[in-house]
């Protein structure tokens, strides 16, 4: 997702004044795509001069009023069909996972049992927006909800995926694992400073 195409979808439903989409932005999809005030305006900027989006109106204080043309409108149809989503393709906090064993299983479960609580904080925020929402019959709002069930459902699954890690990583096998990793670093740390491994330096 792009914020082009944020943009243009929440101008898709209805034209909005900068000042408008912004705060329609924030009710809906910030917690999906994040955006600043600024990046906004000049995305509707970007979008003007490409023929996206066109001003419909002009207000006090310099007030514009933003719609889509119909070039925007072929060009968000033609990213919802035909490009295919990116997808995350970096998670640091699951890479974390993969070197938690140079840590004492108490340090790793700890970590572990902290995603967990995150997502326990997470799911309860996007809970609050579920109960404090007015879901009405407009498009972002029905199929903004359809996304909302994502993040709870992801959310949850989180939170139990988290806690039977940390439960993994105390087992004799991840423990074992540990110990074999430690053992490496420290026999290569000795060999590299002289100790029982080393060679002797040669006499004359």
């Amino acid at each position: 997702m792009s914020l082009r195409h944020a943009v243009l979808g929440l101008l898709s439903e209805s034209p909005a004044s900068g000042y408008d989409l912004m705060k329609l932005f924030n009710a809906s999809l910030s917690s999906v795509w994040p955006a600043t005030q600024s990046q906004v305006y000049g995305e509707l900027n970007k979008l003007t001069t490409a023929g996206l989006v066109e001003v419909t109106a002009h207000g006090p204080r310099g007030r514009k009023e933003y719609a889509i043309t119909d070039d925007g409108l072929a060009e968000l149809r033609h990213w919802l069909t035909d490009v295919a989503p990116t997808g995350v393709q970096r998670h640091d906090g699951l890479l974390r996972v993969f070197f938690l064993g140079i840590l004492t299983p108490l340090e790793a479960q700890t970590y572990l049992l902290t995603r967990a609580e995150n997502a326990a904080q997470e799911r309860t925020a996007y809970e609050e927006v579920d109960r404090t929402s007015e879901w009405d019959d407009e498009m972002i709002s029905v199929y903004g909800r359809i996304a909302l069930e994502y993040g709870l459902r992801m959310t949850a699954t989180m939170e139990e995926w988290a806690r039977w890690a940390a439960d993994e990583v105390t087992s004799a096998k991840a423990e074992k694992a540990s110990e074999l990793a430690r053992a490496q670093h420290d026999g290569g740390r000795q060999t590299r400073d002289g100790g029982p491994e080393a060679e002797p330096p040669p006499t004359e």
